[in-house]
């Protein structure tokens, strides 16, 4: 088979999966908290038991790091995983906050795409798959093509346990044709929720580049600092624990210790009695040449992961038998000086500092040579200093008095147990956190009104006028659910328009018309708002014909003042209409008091305080009356 179709093969295996996982994500979508539960704990349980297996399959198969190490890495991904995610709500409502009146719902992403390394290969697929499926979500497995067996057969462990438990088919999938051009395909396809990429830094750049939503990590550069306080004898053997375990394959492991200047002969002592070898200046210069061959940016892939012995049998270093960590006392940081960059491996650079300052002020600077915002430990019973140190450090995993390896994993703190470890916008990464289910879904929130919005509307006279640019007031929320059409107006500038429940000028015309001819009024008689119409000498007998309809500009007010509809005493006149110039809040309130109204009309002025006030009291009768220029008083309903 030649390379492209290899290549091509695995795009389309890549797309397969992706669709494949959707359709059983749609279906597990529909689980209830319990069910997806139920299926998290069946695959917890048979990783566990299968763990010594995996164990042993991914050192064969890679050769990296140590069985029993391993064993402890897949336990605590199938262990303490589970132990952390249990209880937590991944379906439905998962919040409610009552008092400020917002719910949060769960929405899983759909697939997620995890890109395994062959690191830590068996326990990253333990840990990638049982967050997804907390979440909900269904799971892609890109393996790196030099653990794919042992990657594979974890997948087919976990798969077949969610199986028995009702998952769907094709919820947890293994690309068994692994390539650069198959991961991409898988990274980048519009069925993909999320992208989970461990590896790296090209890997990383090109998950965040996929135009999908990613979390990725950056490389770590670790600085140890023992301050003058540490137990130095606890605190060597934390740094020697973590930089040996599994040989240095986890990326937070220490690469470089950093002695108070005090202490500094205690620690190096120390370093002896407990298995250390130190290079000669010769050494170093043959073991950074080793490491990172050609002036490489990452470290030979033939010595991360190994044991020290084997380190320095490569570089032609005779070291004893039980050496466990090759020490190189180092003056400088940079590129000109190989090891004091990350070597994922059992070789640790050794600096001193004069006090706590110039510690952290080394520290930073090994933090900034590659390892931006991932971990850091100081060892210390000076909490003054571990606050001193941890506010200083550019990492946001700061693990005081234990090995930075299993304090920022959470298997010697209490952080979130993860093989996934964010470093933040320092470290080109989305998030600073240790990644878990509650990254692998998205949150919805449904939110109840806390404070009132001022609703808008447009003056009652400037509405029957119909005028298209008038302004809009304030209104009372109080106020009736009518004046939706007159803020659509507003807001839109389109013309205002008078609710449906108005009649037009014509009907009004003809309603005035008729009460004019049953009280004897001549027309034209109630058009002058200063005198009113004399009554009549005597009232007809009975109600006239009703009167030809024709354009009028009688004053809406008069038809509401008689009363339309109602039985009229032809002998009692009609009231006079003043109309006022100008009203304020107190003036409303005083109309409120007696139980009267006021009449406006289209040149009086309204304060927005009253107009709100009257409003919401139907205080104001609109006429068409201007208003007397020497007069301002106020008629009684």
């Amino acid at each position: 088979m030649s390379l492209r179709d290899r290549d091509l093969i695995s795009i389309q295996e890549a797309r397969q999966a992706v669709e494949r996982a959707s359709e059983a994500q749609k279906k597990f979508a529909a689980f209830s908290q319990e069910q997806v539960d139920a299926v998290v704990e069946a695959c917890a349980a048979a990783a566990t038991e299968a763990g010594e297996q995996l164990a042993r399959l991914a050192v064969e198969e890679t050769g990296y790091g140590n069985v029993p190490d391993k064993i402890i890495k897949n336990r605590l991904a199938s262990v303490d995983v589970p132990r952390a995610i249990r209880g937590m709500k991944t379906v439905g409502i998962i919040r409610e906050d009552r008092e400020k009146g917002i719910l949060e719902i769960a929405d899983p992403v759909g697939v997620v795409a995890a890109v395994i390394p062959s690191t830590n290969p068996t326990s990253t697929t333990i840990y990638k798959t049982l967050i997804s499926l907390k979440a909900r979500n269904a799971v892609v497995l890109s393996p790196h093509p030099t653990a794919m067996r042992c990657i594979c057969e974890s997948v087919d462990v976990l798969s077949r346990a969610a199986l028995k438990m009702g998952a769907p088919e094709g919820l947890i999938n293994c690309l068994e044709h692994p390539t650069a051009q198959g991961t991409q395909e898988l990274m980048r396809h519009r069925l993909t929720g999320v992208i989970l990429a461990t590896g790296g830094t090209g890997l990383v750049r090109a998950a965040y580049s996929s135009g999908r939503p990613a979390y990725g990590v950056g490389p770590g550069n670790v600085p140890a600092f023992i301050e003058r306080s540490a137990n130095v004898r606890k605190a060597v053997a934390d740094i020697f624990a973590g930089k040996t375990f599994d040989y240095g394959t986890i990326c937070s492991s220490e690469q470089a210790m950093v002695a108070e200047e005090s202490v500094r002969e205690q620690v190096l002592e120390e370093c002896k009695l407990q298995g250390a070898y130190f290079l000669t200046d010769d050494e170093i210069r043959r073991l950074g040449a080793l490491v990172f061959l050609g002036g490489a940016h990452v470290p030979n892939t033939q010595v991360v992961g190994r044991a020290a012995t084997i380190i320095a049998e490569m570089a032609g270093i005779n070291v004893p038998a039980m050496t466990r960590v090759l020490i190189a006392k180092l003056e400088g940081v940079g590129r000109d000086v190989p090891l004091s960059a990350e070597k994922l491996s059992p070789i640790l650079a050794f600096y001193s500092a004069a006090n706590l300052a110039a510690g952290i002020e080394r520290c930073k600077e090994l933090l900034h040579h590659g390892g931006l915002g991932h971990t850091c430990s100081i060892h210390s019973q000076n909490e003054a200093a571990v606050k001193q140190y941890g506010l200083a450090m550019p990492a946001f995993r700061v693990v005081v008095n234990s090995a930075s390896v299993h304090g920022s994993i959470g298997y010697s703190t209490n952080l979130f147990p993860a093989m996934t470890l964010g470093c933040g916008s320092p470290g080109g990464n989305i998030t600073s956190d240790n990644i878990g289910p509650q990254h692998l879904m998205n949150v919805k929130r449904v939110a109840w009104e806390s404070r009132a919005v001022e609703h808008r509307t447009i003056p009652a006279d400037q509405r029957l006028a119909g005028s298209a640019t008038a302004v809009a007031t304030p209104r009372s929320r109080a106020a009736d659910a009518g004046s939706a059409t007159a803020l659509a107006s507003a807001t839109t500038g389109t013309t205002a328009k008078a609710p449906a429940a108005l009649p037009d000028r014509q009907t009004v015309a003809r309603i005035v018309e008729r009460v004019l001819a049953e009280r004897g009024i001549p027309r034209g008689g109630a058009a002058k708002a200063e005198a009113p119409a004399a009554a009549p000498a005597a009232a007809p007998s009975s109600p006239p014909a009703a009167a030809t309809a024709a354009e009028s500009s009688k004053p809406i007010a008069v038809a509401a003042a008689a009363g339309v509809g109602a039985a009229v005493k032809p002998s009692a006149p009609p009231p006079a209409i003043q109309v006022e110039e100008f009203v304020s809040e107190s003036e409303v309130r005083t109309a409120l008091a007696k139980s009267a109204k006021i009449y406006i009309g289209p040149k009086t002025i309204v304060t927005p305080a009253a107009r709100d006030l009257a409003d919401s009291n139907e205080v104001f009768v609109v006429t068409d009356i201007v208003p007397a220029s020497t007069k301002k008083s106020r008629s009684a309903s």
